[in-house]
């Protein structure tokens, strides 16, 4: 039984193009195609797909009020068409806050060197998302003004706003005791679902979080920025994107800029970041987490606490097996609160992480973890 799917964009070339991509996998059917937003939604409804790939720019109703509209009365796996600019970065970022799961650049030359191979990237991404059950229910928005954040804090409003997939009956956790060990730093690697993710778990830190936090998201250049200021707009920590000679704070949060790699240096009481160009085809993924980990085992040794989150593939496996060897701690997503079950498994599977926990649950778990709570 094939995955059905449901194209999305104003331009008819554009919409056969896609089509003809995906319908060229037999696990893959596209039932119909939308022109605009309006019909987009009309369509979500009627036809239930499995799958939605969406443009944004569109006549009527542009592609993230329409992916609002849909995950209100039909909740679906999206995936977004973005432009590679600030603007789309903006645009594409404010679809995953509505509820979209992933995004491709819409020139398919950006995300691969040859059309077939761009051809394979979309079929695999739209398929992954077909699999992914229960993970299109409706979201909360995370995204709030740091103004409102602190407001509701001094008002002593611990409430904070999750997904509503995260709201429904889910085994609890039950934690182990503090390991007592004293880290100097907290290491993040995500993919696929990681933008939502790291907003879920970096709103809910406190503004005097005692660690400095590295994290490693794959995603375009032009993305990161743009990420980046908008989680230090959310967040009570401080967040940017890394720049080389940036030395690691605590309560500060350091987004490894698209393109290239970051790496640490110096010594656990006196780190700082270096950035690298990046022109390796050896390397698969810029920035890569398990070189941002690697030199975190360098420099910190043990003390650090390394997360993988939701995301395809391995990267940050071979990463945190060398933290780990240097006795650091790892942890995992589990696989009901991912988007997709790749890197977290990875590290799962190899016996490297200790601990896999639902994404709602990881910030209190990391502040006991440190805190010694």
């Amino acid at each position: 039984m094939s995955f059905k799917v449901l194209v999305v964009d104003d331009s008819s070339f554009f919409r056969r193009r896609v089509t003809d991509i995906l319908n060229s996998d037999p696990d893959l059917e596209v039932i119909d195609v939308a022109i605009n937003g309006i019909d987009a939604v009309e369509k979500a409804i009627a036809l239930k797909p499995d799958v939605i790939t969406m443009d944004i720019e569109m006549p009527l109703l542009n592609g993230i009020d329409a992916v609002k509209q849909i995950m209100a009365k039909a909740p679906t796996a999206i995936i977004m068409f973005s432009s590679l600019t600030h603007s789309g970065a903006q645009a594409t970022l404010e679809a995953l806050d509505a509820g979209a799961l992933d995004f491709l650049p819409k020139k398919f030359n950006e995300i691969a060197k040859t059309t077939e191979d761009a051809g394979s990237l979309l079929r695999q991404r739209v398929k992954l998302l077909a699999r992914k059950k229960g993970a299109t229910l409706p979201r909360i928005s995370t995204f709030r003004s740091r103004a409102v954040v602190e407001a509701k804090a001094k008002a002593g409003d611990s409430t904070r706003p999750r997904a509503a997939s995260t709201i429904s009956a889910r085994k609890s956790v039950t934690l182990r005791k503090s390991s007592g060990k004293q880290y100097k730093l907290l290491a993040i690697g995500t993919s696929t679902g990681g933008p939502v993710a790291l907003q879920k778990l970096l709103t809910q830190l406190p503004q005097d979080f005692p660690l400095p936090i590295i994290m490693v998201q794959h995603m375009p250049a032009t993305f990161t920025l743009a990420f980046a200021n908008r989680l230090d707009s959310l967040c009570k920590i401080k967040v940017k994107q890394a720049s080389s000679g940036d030395i690691l704070k605590p309560g500060h949060a350091y987004l490894a800029p698209g393109g290239k790699q970051m790496l640490i240096d110096g010594t656990e009481n006196a780190a700082k970041l270096r950035i690298l160009e990046d022109n390796s085809e050896r390397i698969a993924f810029k920035p890569s987490v398990d070189i941002s980990f690697a030199s975190a085992a360098k420099v910190f040794g043990g003390n650090v606490l390394g997360i993988i989150l939701t995301g395809m593939g391995a990267d940050g496996r071979e990463g945190s097996r060398l933290l780990k060897s240097k006795g650091a701690t790892i942890w995992a997503q589990d696989e009901e609160s991912c988007v997709v079950y790749g890197m977290p498994q990875a590290v799962t599977v190899a016996g490297i992480s200790e601990l896999s926990l639902a994404l709602e649950s990881f910030p209190s778990a990391i502040l006991k973890e440190i805190q010694h709570g």
